[in-house]
């Protein structure tokens, strides 16, 4: 008897089974790891700078590029403005103290100045006319008083002999009484006239003080007029070079314009622009050091300025000692700015992942040199060659010290050939 054979059929059931559990599996060690390792990234050491932390001598120094200006510089403004009339010398030379430098005329200035002398001129007369008046009442004063002791001596004799008279029966009481009572009058106007003159000297010396004093004012307001004249004629007030002078005949000058300046042609400093970031670290007096052929010399910092323009201060640096020969306004010079002690620590070379990581991270290579972990690390100061490590590292390990930019989200990098 036949029998019907049944065609095997392939289990595909069983087989999706499988498959989906080895993917699962798969996924889950793949997050299993991503979770232990973070964000992975495969990169060629040959695109990377990997250097090795070591024990050395720290210079705590900063490189700056300084420029070479005057040490002492006076400006020139124009305490009066005006019209140029005559340019007397040229700009770079040199000066001396008082010398002539340019001519200026101020017509609503002259016109001020001689109002002002005749407003003073009359003041001064007034005053003068003041003090003729209180004169002559002062020798008014003396007339009365002359006049009045004549009376006085002229009535005392006549009273006299009229009373010798009167005992005689010559003459009556009445007319005896008479001038007895206008003696009595001379004598009463002396005393009030005295008092009068008294009165009168004290008001006068206070008054004549008073116009002594505004007349000497009245005069320096008259000299201080006349010194706003002598203004338009500019000389220089110290000796050096002129520099910045660049004005024509005919220009217009204001009042506090700054026309040019005169420097000391023998002396410089140095002015340097540094990152705001060494602020705190900058004091007056700290050394520096510029190299110049083949000698070293010794700078100090004089003068900070606290602003900041474009994340940077200034600072003046000047010679300690001598300076170099030859250096001339303008130049440029490398200068090595000391901001502490040398000593002995952990270093690695500066490089550029300092401005990505901010200095708060490394990669540090594996000993096997397949990998490198992200690892947080301190860092202390830094110079243009290395920085200090204050913690995070060892020595002899390896960092990457290129640029982090192309992987600074990743955790780790795996580094093949």
């Amino acid at each position: 008897m036949d029998r019907k054979i049944e065609r095997k059929t392939f289990p595909w059931k069983n087989a999706a089974l499988v498959i989906l559990a080895i993917a699962a599996v798969t996924i889950v060690g793949r997050l299993y790891s991503a979770q232990q390792d973070g964000k992975a990234l495969a990169v060629s050491p040959q695109n990377l700078t990997i250097s090795t932390v070591k024990n050395g001598t720290f210079e705590d120094y900063i490189p700056v590029r300084s420029k070479v200006t005057p040490l002492r510089t006076v400006y020139l403004d124009a305490i009066e403005g005006g019209r140029v009339e005559q340019v007397l010398i040229e700009d770079g030379t040199i000066v001396e103290p008082g010398q002539p430098i340019v001519k200026l005329s101020n017509t609503q200035l002259q016109l001020d100045v001689m109002r002002n002398e005749a407003a003073v001129t009359e003041q001064l007369n007034n005053m003068r006319s003041i003090e003729l008046s209180l004169e002559q009442n002062k020798l008014s004063h003396k007339r009365n008083l002359i006049e009045i002791d004549y009376q006085i001596k002229r009535l005392t004799r006549q009273v006299e002999r009229e009373r010798v008279v009167y005992q005689q029966g010559s003459i009556s009481d009445s007319a005896l009484k008479e001038n007895e009572d206008l003696l009595e009058y001379y004598r009463q106007r002396k005393v009030v006239t005295l008092e009068s003159q008294k009165t009168d000297t004290r008001l006068q010396e206070q008054q004549l003080a008073f116009l002594q004093e505004t007349g000497n004012r009245l005069n320096d307001s008259l000299k201080f007029a006349r010194k706003n004249m002598d203004n338009l004629n500019m000389t220089a007030p110290v000796a050096g070079k002129l520099s910045g002078f660049d004005i024509e005949i005919g220009q217009s000058i204001e009042r506090g314009e700054r026309i040019g300046q005169i420097d000391d042609p023998s002396s410089f400093k140095l002015q340097a622009s540094i990152d705001e970031f060494y602020l705190e670290r900058i004091d007056l007096g700290q050394q520096a050091t510029i190299t110049r052929n083949r000698n070293d010399y010794t700078l100090r910092v004089s003068k900070i300025y606290p602003q900041v323009n474009n994340g940077q201060f200034r600072i003046d640096l000047v010679f300690a000692e001598q300076q170099p020969k030859g250096i001339r306004r303008g130049q440029t010079l490398q200068t090595k700015l000391t901001l502490g002690d040398p000593a002995e620590v952990a270093l690695i070379p500066n490089g550029a992942f300092y401005q990505d990581s901010g200095g708060h991270w490394v990669f540090v290579v594996s000993e096997d040199g397949s990998s490198a972990i992200r690892r947080n690390v301190r860092l202390g100061r830094r110079n243009n060659r290395f920085i200090e490590i204050l913690d995070g590292l060892e020595v002899n390990e390896k960092v990457i010290t290129s640029p982090y930019a192309s992987f600074i989200d990743m955790d780790r990098l795996n580094l093949k050939s």
